[in-house]
């Protein structure tokens, strides 16, 4: 158990830039990988449906709600919690270094890869305490939003530059480990948290006190009410974030018919929007703090699901979506840069790596059930695409009427919480 906490060593730019260029090997994994040449690779050249996709995806999902809380009680028990994200992050893109060729062996590469990929986000995102104060967490968190899209850039470079020239699928997976790699070193190197004091055990009981902390952690999060209302409208904003992440390359090219070109040219437009979105947004939730910005950015969400399925129900001509991409970025952006000190702002801070266990339970959930909801509407109930982004929509709307009792000043930097 925990026995006493450091006092907080001073913050340094170089730690600052090492956290948030290591967000743009996240990105660039999850443009990629997640969102979009793996998708494309296993349905539009493997010949695999959605469902591939959706039964990967659900699967890694679904360990990851076991693992993400208790990977977050373990690195509460350890003195750092940067080592863990050192093992899980190398194990990542050992993995996706191996993806191509064969499907079948690339789907289990991939869920593997993705598994590792997803544990050290729950570590990551509890690093921003350590590279941050309450009073620039907005702009710290923002600028890693909003910079870390220039990892997605990368990702549509890489693909662009290695498929315009006639390269294979397996060499874009193959420079995706790379960069990712390249891109965590700074935060491998510059990040220095200050060691917590804590009871030195054996890695047994270290684990087996991991699952006690997590019942602990539950019980706990009965005392914090606004916590477990966040977590709950976290879930269903974030099905549809994920998902249509996960789609979107796909609804582009197989539904509305465009071109490798002309998909990653639209993407490109989407990430630019992002990157202002993140810097933006970061700015916003410093001046009225994470709560009202997550809710405006959820309005402008519902407009652009809403725009982007009336494309291809044909009532909006394909060529708007070069003004709704970019109008769906920038709500993107500001969703990272929001949620992230509004969950700050409701955990205790002794508490934070076992909470953000759980901001993650919440996020895998999403994760789970956003790819299985799109697969029965589009693949068992027949609806199509269009009608799956509609209900993406839906739990936007449902999102927002959870999370308006909230109080608006809860992440504020001069509210007690922080």
């Amino acid at each position: 158990m925990v026995v006493a906490r450091s006092s907080a060593a001073p913050l340094s730019r170089r730690a600052v830039a090492g956290w948030i260029v290591n967000d743009l090997g996240n990105t660039l994994f999850s443009q990629n990988m997640i969102a979009n040449y793996f998708p494309v690779w296993v349905v539009a050249v493997m010949g695999a449906g959605d469902g591939a996709i959706s039964l990967v995806n659900t699967i890694t999902m679904g360990l990851m709600l076991a693992i993400g809380p208790w990977l977050g009680a373990v690195s509460d028990r350890l003195p750092r919690r940067l080592p863990l994200l050192i093992a899980t992050t190398s194990g990542s893109c050992l993995l996706t270094f191996f993806i191509g060729n064969d499907l079948r062996r690339s789907l289990v590469l991939f869920l593997l890869a993705n598994l590792l990929f997803q544990a050290g986000l729950v570590i990551y995102d509890a690093l921003l305490p350590a590279v941050s104060t309450p009073e620039n967490r907005g702009r710290v968190g923002g600028a890693a939003v909003g910079l870390g899209y220039f990892g997605s850039l990368l990702g549509l470079v890489i693909g662009f530059l290695v498929l315009g020239r006639g390269g294979d699928y397996q060499t874009v997976f193959r420079l995706t480990a790379v960069g990712l790699v390249l891109l965590s070193l700074p935060c491998f190197l510059w990040v220095k948290e200050t060691p917590r004091v804590v009871a030195r055990v054996p890695p047994r009981a270290l684990a087996r006190g991991a699952f006690d902390d997590i019942a602990h952690t539950v019980r706990r999060a009965r005392d914090y009410p606004d916590l477990v209302r966040f977590l709950v409208g976290r879930a269903f904003y974030a099905e549809a974030a994920n998902t249509i992440g996960l789609f979107m390359a796909v609804y582009l090219t197989v539904q509305l018919g465009f071109s490798a070109g002309e998909k990653d040219r639209l993407l490109l437009v989407a990430i630019l929007a992002a990157v202002a979105g993140g810097f933006f947004w970061g700015r916003v939730v410093d001046r009225i703090g994470p709560r009202d910005s997550l809710m405006r950015v959820l309005v402008v969400w519902s407009i652009a699901l809403a725009l982007i399925s009336a494309t291809g129900l044909g009532i909006v001509p394909n060529a708007a979506l070069w003004a709704i991409a970019p109008l769906a970025g920038f709500a993107l952006g500001g969703t990272w840069a929001s949620d992230r000190p509004l969950m700050i702002g409701l955990a205790p801070p002794e508490y934070l790596g076992q909470f953000y266990g759980l901001y993650a339970l919440a996020g895998r959930f999403a994760a789970l059930a956003g790819p299985i909801i799109w697969w029965l509407v589009v693949d068992v109930l027949d609806l199509g695409r269009p009608i799956a982004l509609l209900v993406l929509l839906v739990l936007v709307l449902v999102a927002m009427g959870i999370l308006r009792p909230l109080a608006s000043s809860i992440g504020r930097a001069d509210d007690t919480i922080l």
